[in-house]
């Protein structure tokens, strides 16, 4: 199919993008490279602009006749968002919503829509399912639900086929260490262990250890980028044989500690990682984890990469881009 990637140059989207090449499709990546890198985007057209841009959108519709977009372009930081929510909910909702204007106008009817299991806040229970209650924490968060909330109704007036994939904590790296996470604007835990792994960061400041947990940390689920690809190309392809809409958890229905996490960078790497006690952070829950059955039910996917295969990659891609700024070039960060 010919598909539109918006947020293509970004992190998750460049993978995809890879994915989607490998499967035969033609990707074309629309990315204002505000956090998306240039030398993510290899052998594919690539249109520098503004998902938010109606006129942009329009002509790069109407002359490429797109059948599907796959839609990555948002902002994703949890505290940058309770600082600015405002800017969140203009990025993730308004934005969307020009997207999806233009779509209907130029007659694009299949989204792969980009959530987060933030969607779900504090769950009652583990593993989270689909029929969890939405009740977001955060800003960012309440952007995905009320996205997901539009797309719904979307499919009720114009019979928009989608599919909103609720991914837990990406992570990990191409396994051919040519694209990964750019750590220089990452918050979340992996790249910051290896920021303190590579003694490229401070020591890793652990953000509570009284949790209720085995260890003490609070336990997320680490799913490989790589793993999310291939289920965001095959939610591409089922929606060209389903109507429904289709909304799925995307997680490997196993928690890791903060702690399990650096202890296994540890094993992986053969090196200490620096780390300090540290006071919780409000708003952060004890553990989460996913139940991911009905991707495996819908989709036939399932995360085939563990969490040592997320730290070894994310180490070579680090470590290359490492080697790469030591010798003067230009590091390819994604």
């Amino acid at each position: 199919m010919r598909v539109l990637v918006t947020g293509g140059a970004g992190y998750i989207g460049a993978h995809v993008v890879r994915e989607l090449i490998e499967r035969g499709h033609r990707p074309v990546v629309l990315d204002d490279l505000s956090t998306g890198r240039l030398n993510a985007v290899q052998d594919v057209e690539l249109v520098v602009g503004d998902v938010g841009d109606d006129r942009l959108l329009t002509e790069l519709c109407t002359s490429h006749a797109f059948e599907a977009v796959m839609h990555f372009a948002a902002l994703k930081s949890v505290d940058e968002s309770n600082r600015d929510p405002a800017r969140y909910f203009d990025v993730n909702v308004a934005k969307t919503i020009a997207l999806l204007r233009v779509m209907h106008a130029t007659g694009i009817g299949r989204l792969v829509y980009s959530s987060s299991a933030a969607v779900y806040g504090d769950p009652d229970s583990l593993p989270v399912n689909e029929e969890a209650l939405l009740r977001p924490m955060n800003p960012y968060g309440e952007t995905k639900r009320l996205v997901e909330l539009m797309l719904r109704w979307m499919h009720e007036s114009t019979g928009l086929r989608h599919a909103a994939l609720r991914y837990f904590n990406a992570a990990g790296a191409c396994e051919d260490a040519s694209i990964g996470e750019d750590w220089t604007q990452a918050t979340n835990l992996i790249p910051l262990v290896m920021k303190a792994v590579l003694r490229r960061g401070p020591p890793i400041k652990i953000l509570g250890t009284d949790y209720p947990t085995p260890d003490g940390t609070a336990v997320r689920d680490y799913v490989h980028v790589m793993d999310l690809a291939v289920a965001h190309v095959l939610a591409l392809e089922r929606l060209t044989d389903a109507g429904e809409p289709l909304t799925v958890n995307l997680g490997t229905g196993r928690g890791s500690s903060v702690q399990e996490v650096i202890e296994t960078t540890e094993r992986i790497s053969g090196r200490r990682v620096p780390s300090v006690p540290s006071a919780r952070r409000i708003g952060d829950m004890p553990a989460m984890w996913a139940d991911a059955s009905r991707a495996r039910e819908l989709l036939g996917w399932r995360a085939e990469r563990g969490l040592d295969d997320i730290i070894g990659t994310a180490l070579r891609w680090h470590e290359r881009q490492i080697g790469e700024e030591e010798a003067g070039g230009d590091p390819a960060r994604a």
